[in-house]
């Protein structure tokens, strides 16, 4: 997997102060995409076990509120096992963190029966906290929405979703 940055001390990503993670490679291409750079799966840096260590020791900083996962595309099947060793380390070794997720695919299509499911989908979205689904629609653009792009893009409560077993949109969707 590649990276094209990592954002430290951001607060636009997320509930907090966050530390963001912009992966690489999307095949989304979204009409009107801030990130088109991070299309290409190759941009940016190679994510190394140095690369998952400088992020751990990152938030393990007091006023680290989470890490943020945005792309490209964190749900390409090339990005997820990567993902997965870092969001288990986060889980593991820093408990008061939480993470979010921005992804172009539906939720629904990342569940078991979905056609961007892959071996490992499932253990990382068990590590996620908040996913922001959806793709960015040019035509529904809309600054005054939280933490999302367009009005199409919900802020899944992940946790609360788990545990009721149906989608639960987080209060932030007001």
């Amino acid at each position: 997997m590649h990276f094209g940055q990592i954002l430290k001390c951001d607060c636009a990503n997320g509930i907090g102060i966050r530390l963001t993670l912009f992966v690489s490679g999307c095949t989304n291409h979204c009409a009107g995409c801030f990130q088109k750079e991070t299309w290409d799966f190759d941009f940016g840096h190679l994510f190394t076990e140095e690369t998952e260590d400088f992020i751990i020791n990152e938030l393990k900083k007091p006023f680290y509120q989470g890490l943020t996962l945005l792309g490209g595309e964190p749900f390409e099947k090339s990005n997820q096992e990567a993902l997965l060793s870092l969001c288990l380390r986060v889980k593991n070794e820093l408990k008061n963190r939480d993470i979010w997720a921005y992804t172009g695919f539906l939720y629904e299509d990342l569940l078991c029966n979905g056609k961007r499911h892959f071996e490992v989908t499932d253990r990382l979205l068990n590590c996620i906290d908040i996913l922001i689904d959806g793709k960015f629609i040019e035509d529904l653009k809309n600054i005054d929405l939280n933490f999302r792009g367009s009005e199409n893009q919900r802020i899944i409560d992940l946790n609360k979703t788990r545990k009721e077993k149906k989608i639960v949109l987080s209060e932030l969707n007001n």
